[in-house]
């Protein structure tokens, strides 16, 4: 039970005082992305900088609205790709999304996710996986999208 006290610690901490909160400029991309299920919504900024293995996530922005999970969800996806290389950003994103679709029975790898293992018991709850996954997805998008903008501008 200590565990799960401490995930919710972290939990509500990012909700309380979320990192990477306010759009900001430069940008590549911008997405919007909405959980249909709840009305939770999110406001996605990405700066790509570099190329091929080298491409960097230099900055992540969001502005959002919504429950305690979602928005510390984002946070916490703040402080684990911003400023790291997309291959990195983008296997935090699939780990997240494992421990998210495993209905609390993966065992998160707490190297690549951080703070975000405290999101595992949220998994148990297939209404709230989506809250959780709401920035990731998001992110994914944008990445995506600021990653293919960003290597055509080089060409």
């Amino acid at each position: 039970m200590q565990v799960e006290s401490l995930y919710q610690e972290i939990i509500l901490d990012h909700y309380k005082r979320p990192h990477g909160r306010g759009l900001r400029e430069p940008f590549n991309t911008e997405v919007h992305h909405v959980n249909p299920t709840c009305g939770d919504e999110i406001t996605l900024r990405v700066l790509i900088s570099g190329f091929g293995d080298d491409m960097v996530v230099e900055d992540v922005s969001y502005e959002s609205q919504g429950c305690s999970i979602s928005q510390a969800s984002a946070s916490v996806m703040f402080d684990l790709v911003a400023g790291e290389t997309v291959d990195d950003a983008l296997r935090a994103q699939e780990e997240f999304l494992h421990v998210m679709h495993s209905r609390g029975e993966a065992e998160p790898d707490e190297e690549i996710l951080g703070d975000a293992v405290a999101f595992q018991g949220v998994a148990k709850y297939p209404a709230r996986v989506k809250c959780a996954l709401l920035g990731w997805m998001a992110l994914k998008d944008a990445v995506a999208q600021a990653a293919t903008a960003h290597e055509e501008d080089l060409d």
